[in-house]
């Protein structure tokens, strides 16, 4: 789950028309091999690559079958699907975020796997991100790779300034960020006013935008608000950078992080192998990885993200045939460990991680703060809520908004996503 990140994959326009045929208009002879299509939404430089290899391997080994691949930049995917599922021109098998599978499956736009080929191997997943992957108790997609936010620090940085482990609270953080600053001459911690890095501190304070249960919208409730005066005094303070609001901050923040001019940030495992590009990290043994740090409830709660293969439910029996054998394939323990070296993804699988995969201290890491994340609720509209927030943090933490102003506008754009919630 990249949320709101920009992959750096750019696909022309011709090319998904071209591509986004399903099973009706693939071009298959009636004697030929059935022709798939795949939308991967990954990361074109880091793991495009990887998928496509394995895309040969499995039309070696499955003459009868072929696969059209095409990669579709992340942030455009979700509405390219749903343009091309509302027209019956969907591809065969989308590579779809947790929090798009349940909207897509309440529209009819995902095939059941329960029972298919695709799931066979059902019991070897991770139960939560199965269960992640359903909605109205049935089984939608096939957890693909797995990710959570994490603290992430420069131990190098850290042991310099005389810290020996990792803050286990925010308060612990901006005690550890003063620290180093004052040692190091670094700033010990650069926030985001990213909607879905700011998740953490709600969590923390055992709340969440909203309650899906009592069907009730929380984001501007005392709990809320506690959680996000969390988040914004971690902007002003000795060794905590201010916020960056502008376009280019995830940017900013993670290449200063990878070169080792901020000590600590909140990142996911997605940047693993952008952490061993930077100077501060050729040592991959520098990269320290622990849990987020607590909130007043005293746990941790970072949100729990990732990818799930799913089927088009209006490609042709053939076509959902042929794409059930592939995502068994794509989901596989051996094709997962594979993923997970090449890439340094987090399989969703147990038996795939394998030594030679937690061999890997960025893999090995984040397996083990994957316990204290928070599943998303079954909720299809969830992942849009990110959305008005994503307008009002940085407002407020570019001192343009209170943030009662920023929570009460929120609060008002998000009734309107879920219009039958309640204040």
């Amino acid at each position: 789950m990249r949320r709101g990140i920009a992959a750096t994959a750019l696909v022309a326009s011709l090319a998904l028309a071209a591509t986004a045929c399903g099973g009706s208009d693939s071009g298959d002879s009636a004697d030929g091999p059935v022709t798939i299509t795949w939308w991967d939404t990954s990361n074109a430089t880091n793991e495009a690559p990887t998928y496509q290899a394995l895309v040969k391997e499995f039309e070696a080994a499955n003459k009868d079958i072929k696969v059209k691949y095409v990669n579709v930049t992340f942030d455009q995917a979700q509405n390219k699907f749903d343009t091309a599922a509302g027209s019956k021109g969907a591809p065969d098998v989308l590579r779809s975020e947790v929090g798009w599978t349940p909207a897509f499956a309440k529209k009819g736009y995902f095939l059941p796997l329960d029972g298919t080929e695709a799931l066979a191997d059902q019991d070897k997943f991770k139960s939560n991100l199965i269960e992640q992957a359903q909605y109205e108790g049935k089984t939608y997609g096939v957890p693909f790779v797995t990710d959570t936010l994490a603290l992430v620090y420069n131990k190098a940085l850290f042991a310099k300034a005389g810290i020996t482990e990792a803050p286990k609270t925010w308060d612990d953080l901006k005690t550890a960020a003063a620290t180093i600053k004052a040692k190091t001459g670094v700033d010990g911690y650069w926030g985001s006013t990213q909607a879905y890095y700011a998740q953490s501190f709600l969590h923390g304070e055992g709340t969440d935008t909203v309650d899906a249960d009592a069907k009730k919208i929380t984001v501007n409730s005392a709990a809320a608000k506690k959680a996000y005066g969390t988040w914004l005094s971690l902007f002003d303070g000795k060794g905590l950078h201010k916020a960056d609001t502008t376009a280019d901050a995830y940017a900013h923040i993670q290449d200063a992080f990878v070169n080792g001019k901020v000590a600590a940030i909140i990142q996911g495992p997605w940047e693993i192998t952008n952490f061993y590009k930077g100077s501060a990290f050729t040592d991959k043994t520098n990269l320290g990885i622990a849990t987020v740090p607590a909130g007043s409830t005293g746990k941790a709660g970072a949100p729990t993200g990732g990818h799930n293969l799913s089927v088009y439910a209006g490609s042709d029996a053939a076509h959902q045939k042929a794409a059930l054998k592939f995502v068994n394939f794509m989901t596989s323990a051996t094709t997962q460990a594979t993923i997970a070296q090449k890439n340094s993804t987090l399989p969703t699988r147990d038996d795939a991680y394998t030594a030679a995969v937690t061999a890997d201290p960025g893999i090995a890491g984040y397996q083990t703060v994957l316990s204290a994340a928070q599943p998303r609720p079954e909720l299809p509209e969830y992942s849009s809520l990110w959305s008005p927030l994503d307008d009002e943090l940085p407002e407020i933490a570019g001192g343009k908004e209170t943030l009662d102003e920023g929570l009460s506008n929120a609060e008002t754009a998000i009734a309107k996503l879920v219009p039958d919630f309640s204040k």
